[in-house]
């Protein structure tokens, strides 16, 4: 296999977790390192992960001064400029985006119970590891509706019989705090969701609270081994405010979509207008999966374009000082 170079971590990564170690009242700004340099070409397994966000229309991310670690992940890699939410409230969003379809739900009940398929399954069924990452959920599988934070509504993967009836695959839902072990192994799965809880994803507090959590935890993500192998992260909003939409009728408001990709060299946009089951087809599309749902219509539009460029040495480096 051929194989070229790529810079692995983007020194926007490099600055928060200097920030990390040496806390933030020390005040000095980190100096941008020269990139590590990994082996490339297609990984024989696409690494993605997707966060999803919490009700915030695209323009009050995206410029605001309130998010300053979002918007300098927009500034250097992919922005998806014409992203539509599926619907209102947040539960309908959430299984479009993990299974192609909203169900006809129209409201945020927990008592709901699905067949499937999802795309946990399809990854089950092709032998690709998964999991999903809930923050503050007490114990892998919790069946309840809330606790501490944690809400089902954001977990789509509770609704789904396909993955509560097997226990090998609800064993994959998991408190968010796994993830550290995981990386901390340097084998986290394949795909990986993650939800922070109803404060740390903007639902109760502010898009300050909601921003620094992503500079807390993302930068040891992109840092990792996983990341630097053809590693992917997208980060979307649930729903955003009004009514507008796109493609099949989509009308859930205009929401920020990001692709943070270890082969996407320089900033790129996509105004194509993309629903959240664009987002689903272009995961599956990663993975070499059949389409579920919604996700066949090409007409749901998808993130390739903002996934991988040509290498350029015209990278943006970035110091802590963004971020104050």
């Amino acid at each position: 296999m051929s194989r070229r170079g790529r810079a692995t971590l983007p020194a926007i990564a490099v600055a928060v977790v200097a920030v990390l170690v040496a806390g933030a009242a020390a005040g000095t700004p980190a100096a941008p390192r020269t990139p590590r340099l990994a082996a490339t070409g297609p990984a024989a397994v696409p690494h993605v992960m997707l966060i999803v966000e919490e009700n915030r229309s695209e323009e009050a991310v995206i410029g605001a001064p309130q998010a300053p670690f979002v918007n300098a992940l927009a500034s250097r890699y992919g922005v998806a400029t014409a992203s539509y939410a599926e619907s209102h409230p947040s539960l309908p969003n959430y299984l479009e985006l993990l299974s192609g379809t909203t169900w006809g739900v129209t409201d945020d009940g927990t008592g709901y119970s699905f067949p499937g398929p999802t795309l946990a399954d399809q990854l089950q069924q092709h032998g690709i590891p998964w999991r999903a990452y809930m923050e503050s959920m007490p114990r892998p599988c919790y069946p309840g509706g809330g606790f501490n934070g944690y809400a089902k509504k954001h977990d789509p993967f509770m609704y789904f019989r396909s993955i509560t009836g097997n226990a090998t695959s609800c064993a994959n839902v998991v408190p968010f705090t796994a993830l550290h072990a995981d990386l901390a192994s340097g084998a986290p799965p394949a795909f990986l969701w993650v939800t922070p809880n109803l404060c740390d994803d903007g639902h109760d507090c502010s898009t300050e609270t909601m921003d620094r959590w992503l500079a807390t935890n993302l930068p040891p993500l992109l840092e990792s081994s996983w990341f630097a192998q053809d590693g992917v992260v997208i980060i979307t909003w649930d729903e955003g405010s009004g009514g507008s939409g796109c493609c099949r009728g989509a009308h859930g408001g205009r929401i920020a979509t990001l692709v943070v990709s270890s082969r996407l060299y320089q900033h790129a946009s996509s105004a194509t207008p993309i629903d959240h089951a664009g987002t689903l087809r272009t995961i599956e599309e990663l993975y070499s999966l059949p389409f579920l749902g919604d996700a066949a219509c090409s007409c749901s539009g998808d993130l390739r374009s903002l996934i991988e460029s040509p290498p350029t040495a015209a990278l943006t480096w970035l110091t802590v000082s963004h971020f104050r």
